[in-house]
């Protein structure tokens, strides 16, 4: 049964590196790293050989029965790259679970230190933070909550510092200082007393297409929520593990996060894994009154899974792939601002290290988007597929409903040479639309 909008996309039979290939021999390069997953690239031997043997070994185990060294080395070596004072971690399958996990962890904590009026969550608007029911409330996308929206809890309730576009009409910096602003008087509205967790992707994903804040926001964003007593959770499902330049992407601000959901890039695309981390102040309530954490799943913790992880974060580490993606983040970012000068359909370029949004629109001087029945993303996306590129689709950036963009987030094991061949495609893909 077709899982997806349009012509079915060819077979794939297989990966070597940056490159897929499909069932009629056609290469591309994976210029998004699927859904900015696939961090590794494709057919890694060392992580095949990983999986081989773990689950030759012992591939399941629940949590409740047994520990397990994997696991255990897993969370070890999260505690290492980690912001200062997060060390704690719990397994999961993805990022969904992830962040429903971190907000189970919210109202858990809040509940151990007698506080269990404080339960909702605040989020802010064009997010994605799952297709399960606790983040997609979370979610601020309008498009992704409309076949839920009668099960959802209305946790959205700021804007994201979009400083292409500022929803508050301000200038670039003031547009980043008021946002910030936007949550201590959303705070202040809502009642901290009630209030459990503000809940933020560092650089947005494919919903709006790595929107990507300035200086002191994620800094004053850490001020309101001590003074309202409110925790932290950064969603980092889509910018950790190296994927914008740094191990975690609020590195690029001064701030630390209470708790942090991670997925995506934690196993390199090779194996379900995602997970929360968080530090003693947040977990150390819970076990001192409850002996241990009361939720988790199935496959919480399974050796599996978590031998990938490992191999996964051995590997970035080794090679430098962290260092490595800051490195040729520079030279992606100059030639898709340098392709914004030969494309007037490029409105804008935003993100960090290997992940960039690149927003479309059909006036460049009134930034006035495209009309959604033009369907400026597909157009994009099929033309670079027949290049030999496969991006990543953002439609609906704006508001849910208008907007379009195209996430660039090859892996980081990518070359120079791939990124200039990246660009290539691009280049050649968006000079053969035929623009509405």
């Amino acid at each position: 049964m077709p899982t997806f909008p349009g012509p079915a996309p060819p077979i794939v039979v297989r990966g070597e590196g940056v490159r897929l290939y499909d069932a009629e021999g056609r290469a591309y390069i994976d210029g998004s790293s699927g859904a900015v997953a696939a961090s590794l690239g494709h057919g890694d031997e060392r992580i095949a050989r990983v999986i081989a043997e773990q689950a030759a070994r012992v591939a399941f185990a629940h949590r409740t029965q047994f520990r397990n060294e994997p696991a255990e080395r897993l969370g070890r070596l999260l505690a290492e790259v980690a912001p200062p004072g997060l060390h704690w971690s719990l397994l999961v399958n993805g990022g969904s679970e992830a962040v429903e996990a971190s907000i189970k962890m919210a109202l858990a904590h809040w509940r151990a230190r007698g506080h269990p009026e404080k339960t909702q969550i605040v989020s802010r608007w064009m997010s994605y933070h799952g297709s399960t029911l606790g983040a997609l409330s979370a979610t601020g996308h309008p498009g992704r909550r409309r076949a839920a929206a009668a099960l959802l809890h209305s946790f959205p309730a700021v804007h994201p510092p979009n400083r292409y576009r500022c929803p508050l009409g301000r200038s670039v910096g003031g547009c980043t200082a008021k946002c910030a602003e936007e949550l201590d008087a959303a705070l202040v509205r809502i009642g901290p007393e009630r209030v459990a967790a503000f809940v933020a992707e560092p650089i947005t994903g494919a919903s709006s297409a790595a929107l990507t804040p300035a200086p002191g926001y994620y800094e004053r964003v850490r001020e309101i929520c001590d003074h309202h007593s409110v925790l932290w959770i950064a969603d980092e499902v889509m910018t950790g593990f190296g994927r914008t330049g740094r191990w975690f992407a609020l590195e690029h601000w001064n701030a630390v996060p209470d708790l942090i959901a991670f997925g995506k890039g934690a196993s390199g695309g090779y194996m379900p894994l995602g997970g929360v981390i968080a530090g003693d102040a947040v977990v150390g309530p819970v076990l001192e009154q409850e002996g241990h954490v009361s939720f988790g799943h199935t496959y919480t913790n399974t050796p599996l899974p978590a031998a990938v992880g490992v191999a996964v974060i051995e590997r970035i580490a080794e090679e430098g792939l962290v260092e490595r993606a800051a490195r040729l983040g520079e030279r992606l970012e100059a030639g898709l601002r340098g392709m914004a000068e030969r494309h007037a359909p490029i409105g804008d370029v935003r993100g960090r290290g290997l992940m960039w949004g690149v927003e479309l629109v059909a006036d460049r001087e009134t930034r006035a988007a495209a009309p959604p029945a033009d369907g400026l993303t597909r157009l994009v996306l099929e033309s670079c597929r027949r290049q030999g590129l496969i991006l990543y689709g953002a439609a609906g950036c704006i508001d849910g409903v208008s907007g379009d963009a195209v996430m660039v987030a090859p892996p980081l094991v990518a070359t120079e040479q791939d990124v200039d061949e990246l660009l290539e495609l691009l280049d050649r893909g968006l000079a053969a639309v035929e623009w509405p």
